[in-house]
């Protein structure tokens, strides 16, 4: 979490926030219904977070369905590990 706090602070300044950082690390994945339920950002605005932090390499996305997901790979890789 610590290196993605300074990966956000330092590439992504004008989106950086805490209560953002830390949704990333609630569960492996987000939807932006899940920034906006957060009251971290509108709906448009929580899409351009959540590409803004897949372009800058925090995380990555997958269409399942209709929904586009993003994954936070190296909490994925923890959680398959049982380190957490």
């Amino acid at each position: 979490m610590d290196k993605t706090i300074h990966h956000v602070r330092r590439d992504l300044p004008q989106i950086y926030s805490k209560e953002l950082v830390e949704l990333l690390f609630r569960q492996p994945y987000r939807k932006i219904a899940f920034l906006v339920e957060a009251g971290i950002a509108k709906r448009q605005t929580a899409a351009a977070y959540l590409q803004a932090l897949e372009d800058a390499g925090v995380q990555i996305s997958e269409t399942v369905g209709r929904e586009r997901l993003f994954i936070n790979p190296p909490l994925l890789d923890l959680l398959k590990e049982g380190k957490t």
